[in-house]
């Protein structure tokens, strides 16, 4: 059905979303505010295929579609967009190893990933080239049958928590032909981490500099020919930022649902806030706006799977729009509930928090609308 989801598809929403309301939602206050990051939620989620949702099985994947992935990641997104955003990470990192890795590579590490008894970092972002990512600096030197990375990656998910980090690294000259994308193996000798980002949200899961001072990796830890890292980068991204918006979607439900039961209850001038039609028309408004980002997110995975010409322009406009939506509902919905959802306790000022950055991570929203004028205007 064009517009509507089939029988395995509404199993496998309601998969996810039970998943959440009773592994995740109920925690996800508590993980926030002790800066939590619930391993054993994320291997319990794995055991469901949700690790390893577009992953061939062979492997243990679970051979999803894109529109299946942006299914599971809303739902879980609705318990927790923090939780749901690393499983994404996870997701995106491992995919790159089944679609970009040799056989051998493939079968050493994505079974346990797919498990998720070891997790996996993306390691693009450096402190200086965060938008320009071509120009990263991390540089990766040929020494007989190893590299030897130095330089710093910042901004990484799951540092120091993860087991395998997949960095993209300088091995050639400048630019985007000049990268190639790396395992490297918690443990490896010259591989440290910074010390855990205090953030404005996402805190339940760590995010760190990753470090590498003379940290030497075997040449068979490379994915694909050298210089063909970026590629496999920005192949990743159009899937991970459908994923992202995904979460963002069900973060935002979540603040849209806790308002419209808040609305029913709470009284003013002798009425529930729900009979005023001002504030009717902006829950109104709200719906429409997470309707129409849930319908172009769907397109947008849709043609992703067809591997349609125009998928990459579709998935960055996808990232925008259903981000930005998102964001803005969740803080009308803070001033919806006045007051109180200021306060913790509420969960509203959390998913705000968690939401925004979602307009920045997998490329910042005025990055989409470059890759979108470039898609537009590159024949012209």
């Amino acid at each position: 059905m064009r517009f509507g989801l089939d029988e395995d598809q509404v199993a496998i929403r309601e998969m996810a979303q039970n998943f959440a309301r009773e592994h995740i939602a109920p925690h996800a206050l508590d993980w926030d505010a002790r800066k939590h990051f619930p391993v054993e939620t994320l291997r319990a989620a794995a055991a469901l295929g949700m690790a390893a949702i577009t992953i061939r099985e062979d492997v243990g994947g679970s051979a999803l579609s894109r529109v299946d992935a942006s299914l599971i990641f809303e739902a879980l997104g609705e318990g927790c967009p923090t939780v749901a955003a690393f499983l994404s990470i996870h997701n995106l990192s491992s995919w790159i190893i089944d679609a970009f890795g040799s056989e051998a590579q493939r079968r050493r590490w994505l079974p346990s990933l797919t498990r998720m008894d070891r997790i996996a970092s993306y390691c693009l972002t450096e402190a200086g080239s965060g938008s320009d990512a071509a120009a990263l600096r991390t540089r990766a030197v040929r020494d007989g049958d190893a590299y030897v990375l130095t330089g710093e990656k910042q901004f990484i998910s799951g540092a120091g928590a993860s087991d395998l980090y997949l960095v993209m690294a300088r091995t050639g000259g400048e630019g985007a032909k000049g990268v190639s994308a790396i395992v490297v193996e918690k443990g490896t000798p010259g591989l440290s981490f910074g010390a855990d980002e205090r953030k404005m949200g996402w805190n339940a899961q760590p995010t760190r500099a990753v470090r590498f001072d003379q940290c030497r990796v075997p040449v068979e830890n490379r994915l694909g020919d050298e210089g063909d890292g970026f590629r496999y980068a920005m192949a990743g991204l159009d899937g991970g930022r459908l994923n992202i918006a995904a979460c963002a979607l069900g973060g935002a439900q979540s603040a849209l649902d806790r308002t419209l039961a808040y609305m029913g209850d709470r009284r003013a001038f002798g009425q529930k806030l729900s009979d005023f039609q001002a504030l009717q028309f902006r829950l109104a408004d709200m719906a429409t706006e997470l309707e129409v980002a849930r319908a172009f997110l769907r397109h947008a995975a849709a043609a992703l799977d067809a591997r349609a010409p125009e998928a990459t322009k579709l998935c960055a406009m996808a990232k925008r729009h259903v981000t930005d939506a998102a964001f803005h509902v969740a803080n009308e919905a803070l001033q919806l509930h006045g007051g109180y959802g200021y306060l913790a306790e509420y969960g509203i000022e959390k998913i705000v928090r968690d939401l925004r950055v979602h307009q920045i991570l997998e490329g910042t929203n005025e990055i989409m609308r470059v890759i979108i004028a470039r898609a537009l205007l590159g024949g012209r």
